[in-house]
Order: structure tokens, then C-alpha cells, then sequence
């Protein structure tokens, strides 16, 4: 079997920038274990899957798998999966995919990149001495939750962002003193830290050593989550953001309702065949 592949870089201006992503169009879906041995072969912190959606819900149903797992959201993917749509049929404005668990997303053109509509997964404050500790934190400014598995630690400055060093082994663990975290307990939180930025609004760094990424280099979800945060604590509902990863991407972002729109741009850096 001949499978198409891309890889493209999200939110990036320029190749090398941004969080790279494979996106692989299906005809049909595959077994689940083979989807997730085609993510581990590509060893990229997501491959994205899509097929035509049957449905009148959306255009593709689509699905991410980090190298070890299947995720729930992932925003770089889905826009890396938009560019793919859009840039290959011009006269599209729009495409809308259809997801497992996160409902309908949509990518749009706006100027020269793409909006980019996830949901606002707003977090709620709760002690996670835990993380902070694996970070190599004292303390935190403020730590909150998502149940969805996301734990947003805010810092004072962008020198604490950058100068973090976390215990990623320690970071892949659940918390033993975590009533949540009996001996199934999942590993795949993914740690947002994040503080006021100094050229963009907002800094931020992404940690996800449970699901097989030690650091993600632009992370869509993440904002899913920080925005709603952010836009209160700012009293605004747009901001701009920094992903202060090695390879950095930058990011707009606006709280539209229940929405989270994030702006950005791609670049398409290999294309090819997937032989199975």
C-alpha cells in the first residue's frame, strides 16, 4: 500500500520554525495499531490521519497519534492538516474536520496564513506540588487544571520560562499523592508554563514526557487552555504568543465565545509516499 505524506512545519514562517507535523490522507480507516505504528515510524510529535467525511457534519474526519499515543486534541496538526486541504484547492476558503473526541474543528484562510477554531478549554485552579516540583520549581504564581489532562503552571517573567530544566522522568509520572492517580493512572498530562512575554503578550513552554514528547515545540492545545486564562487576566480577548521551544513559532490568539481561534502560518517541507 502506497500512502500519501507531507510534513509540515505549524505555525512557522520559514522551514525549521514551528512544530513539524505528518499529515497522511486515507481513503478509508486503517486498524488502530497500525495507525499508531505509522505515527511511532514517523517519530514526529504528531501524525495527523484524515478521511472523507461520509457524514454532512464535515469535510474529513481527522485523528492525531503522538509516537506512542492517540490524543484527544492537537491543534499544530489540525492547521498543519488545513494548509494541506487549502493549499491544494484554491478555491476552498474553509475546510471543517470531524474529530473523535473534540467535535468539529475548523481551519480558514485569513490574509497570508490561517485561523485555526478549537475549543476554549478553560482550566480551574488546583494545588499540583508535583509538577512544579518536576520543573525544578519553588513555587508557582498560580497552577490550574483541565480534565482533559492539561496542567497550566504561570510563572512570574520570561526568564523563568526560558531557563526551565524539568526532570522529564518525574514530569512522566503521576502524582502518588494524587487521589486521581491509582496504579492505572494515565501519565499523558501535558504541562503548560507560561508568564508575560516580553516582544509577544504571552511566553510559553510545553512538556508531554508521559505521551512520548519530552518538549513540544508549538503547541495548538496548549492555547486552547491558556487562552481563556490569559484573556481574563489581560481583560482582553486577543493577545499575541510566543512558544519559546528550540525551534519557537509564534501565535496569535482570541477567545471568540466558546471558541479559541489561534492565527498562524505553515510551510510544507517534504512530501512523499508511506509504503505499507
Amino acid at each position: 500500500m502506497r500512502i500519501p505524506i507531507v510534513q509540515i512545519d505549524a505555525f512557522a514562517s520559514k522551514p525549521f520554525e514551528g512544530n513539524p507535523a505528518a499529515v497522511m490522507p486515507l481513503a478509508a480507516w486503517l486498524e488502530d495499531d497500525v495507525l499508531q505504528r505509522i505515527a511511532a515510524e514517523n517519530n514526529l510529535s504528531e501524525t495527523a490521519f484524515l478521511v472523507p467525511d461520509e457524514s454532512d457534519a464535515s469535510d474529513f474526519e481527522l485523528r492525531w497519534f503522538t509516537p506512542t499515543a492517540e490524543v484527544v486534541l492537537c491543534g499544530h496538526a489540525t492547521l498543519a492538516s488545513g494548509h494541506f486541504v487549502l493549499s491544494s484547492d484554491p478555491e476552498r476558503d474553509i475546510v471543517r474536520f470531524r474529530t473523535r473526541k473534540a467535535g468539529v474543528l475548523s481551519v480558514a484562510r485569513a490574509g497570508k496564513g490561517y485561523e485555526l477554531a478549537l475549543p476554549a478549554w478553560g482550566p480551574a485552579p488546583k494545588p499540583l506540588p508535583h509538577i512544579v516540583a518536576a520543573l525544578g520549581l519553588e513555587s508557582a504564581v498560580e497552577t490550574l487544571w483541565h480534565p482533559h489532562r492539561y496542567a497550566l503552571i504561570v510563572l512570574e517573567n520570561a526568564a523563568q520560562i526560558r531557563a526551565l530544566d524539568p526532570d522529564f522522568r518525574a514530569l512522566g509520572r503521576p502524582s502518588p499523592a494524587d487521589p486521581e492517580n491509582g496504579p492505572d493512572a494515565e501519565v499523558d498530562v501535558l504541562t503548560i508554563v507560561t508568564a508575560p512575554g516580553e516582544d509577544t503578550d504571552v511566553i510559553s513552554r510545553v512538556f508531554a514526557p508521559g505521551a512520548g514528547i519530552d518538549e513540544d515545540p508549538v503547541t495548538g492545545s496548549a492555547h486552547a487552555v491558556m487562552t481563556p486564562y490569559w484573556a481574563a487576566r489581560l481583560g482582553r480577548d486577543s493577545f499575541s504568543a510566543y512558544q519559546a521551544s528550540a525551534r519557537g513559532g509564534h501565535l496569535t490568539c482570541r477567545l471568540d465565545g466558546a471558541r479559541v481561534v489561534l492565527g498562524g502560518t505553515c510551510v510544507t517541507v517534504i512530501e512523499g509516499s508511506f509504503f505499507l
